[in-house]
């Protein structure tokens, strides 16, 4: 039961051959055979989730199924949950119970979805990295050496073992494509605003992370329903998120296959993304080549800005929690500690910088294909592809300017380096069209190559 999709669950819950309670029962247990290695979950509450189940099983009984009713769900530690704590991935915060659900979580429980747990995230959701002074070290599925990625990692982790067809994370330079792309999963990071999040910040989304496009767009129809608690939200829009069919003929695409900035690209990447690129032209669509608009100064100006303000929220700490706080991510903040009014405020800049770039760049096209990282995934005790708090943003080259932008972008696996691991493709459209990257994707994912089967826990000992 945990390998099927959402979709799959409603019809059999609607035809009677499954019951939101047994899968409730089946799921929980998956997680138990693969917790002791994945390190995915937090906050896990099997009874809640149970009495969950069994008021979704009272609703079916009686006609009245919600639009998610019965299935089971992880959200990102991050995304507060009433009653919970929300650590942010350290041990330097102070545990309180949440007064209430942020705005996806809310919309997941009215759906009648069944909230299994939390997922994990590094210190403060400023790695992409399952490693956390708070958490137990996340690691990969397809191989335990390796990460899943981050910040969204326990989600990305729980997507490809199976802890249920439902994952929402958040992203602001790559958290919900990067886990997606080194764990094989799909993810829609949506335009700014689309789906309502508390607290909003330039560039924070939240989006869904599932195994199938048509399991997002699913999400999608919940999560973006409006909340007056996100001052940044965009006007709810009646989109028919789950209209999938489109073709692929005639569309003009570029393909962006280096990031102005940033590691090199791996030559088993680069062949996968292009690849998946010569599908869209056999089906009709006109591939470009795209030049790189991404620029050193917009990156350095950019972690100055960000080094800044995590030294300034470090410093607001009292010395016995600033103890606490991951050594890399302290490393990194110090970098903030000298910097100057100037600097800053020439940091902040480059934001604007790097939006106005992406938009110039993509204007000219239907939608951009890229590699989502220029690297694979790399060893799960790392903070990161460098490991270095002096280059620790090399890696996102081609995520970040997305969420600058606010333009809609996902992850979408393309293939498998030698050593088996996923890699993924990036599909970005134009600012508001999410439901136009959810269709390309849509077509790509039936047009793609048969997938390797999804990793099982490793056997008990």
């Amino acid at each position: 039961m945990h390998d099927l999709s959402a979709m799959e669950l409603l019809a059999r819950y609607r035809d009677g051959s499954l019951s939101p309670v047994e899968v409730a029962r089946e799921v929980l247990a998956h997680i138990e055979r693969w917790e002791p290695q994945l390190k995915a979950t937090y906050a896990l509450d099997a009874e809640s989730a149970l009495a969950m189940a069994r008021a979704s099983e009272r609703r079916w009984l009686k006609g009245e199924a919600l639009a998610l009713d019965g299935v089971p769900v992880t959200i990102k530690e991050n995304i507060a949950t009433r009653g919970v704590p929300v650590p942010l991935g350290t041990a330097a915060t102070e545990l309180v119970p949440a007064a209430e659900d942020a705005p996806p979580a809310g919309r997941l429980r009215e759906a009648g979805a069944v909230i299994l747990c939390k997922t994990t995230m590094p210190d403060y959701g400023m790695l992409s990295s399952g490693l956390s002074s708070f958490h137990p070290l996340a690691r990969n599925p397809w191989n335990l050496a390796l990460n899943p990625g981050g910040s969204s990692a326990g989600a990305g982790a729980a997507a490809a073992a199976g802890y249920g067809p439902l994952h929402v994370g958040t992203d602001i330079g790559g958290s919900l494509r990067l886990p997606a792309s080194w764990c094989g999963i799909f993810t829609l990071k949506p335009s700014l605003g689309r789906i309502p999040i508390k607290p909003p910040y330039a560039g924070r989304v939240a989006g869904p992370m599932t195994r199938t496009v048509a399991d997002s767009a699913l999400m999608m129809q919940v999560l973006s329903l409006p909340d007056w608690r996100d001052t940044m939200s965009l006007p709810w829009a009646d989109i028919h998120w789950m209209s999938l069919e489109r073709s692929l003929k005639g569309l003009k695409i570029g393909l962006l296959m280096d990031g102005g900035w940033g590691l090199g690209l791996d030559g088993e990447i680069a062949a996968a993304v292009q690849a998946a690129a010569r599908v869209f032209e056999r089906e009709g669509a006109i591939v470009e080549p795209m030049r790189a608009f991404g620029k050193r100064e917009h990156i350095d100006g950019m972690d100055r800005f960000w080094r800044v303000r995590s030294w300034l929220d470090f410093s607001a700490l009292p010395a016995e929690r600033q103890a606490k706080v991951l050594p890399y991510i302290r490393a990194w903040a110090e970098g903030g500690a000298s910097v100057s009014a100037a600097q800053l405020f020439h940091g902040y800049s480059q934001m604007g910088a790097m939006r106005d770039a992406a938009v110039a760049a993509c204007q000219p096209y239907d939608f951009v294909l890229s590699p989502v990282s220029p690297v694979g995934s790399f060893p799960a005790e790392w903070a990161g592809p460098t490991n270095d708090p002096k280059r620790p943003l090399e890696h996102i080259a081609f995520t970040l300017p997305y969420n600058m932008s606010e333009q809609p972008a996902a992850s979408i696996n393309c293939g498998f380096t030698a050593a088996g691991m996923p890699i993924g493709l990036q599909i970005v459209g134009h600012r508001h069209d999410d439901l136009g990257v959810l269709q390309v994707a849509a077509a790509y994912e039936r047009l793609r190559s048969t997938q390797r089967p999804w990793p099982e826990p490793p056997p008990r000992s």
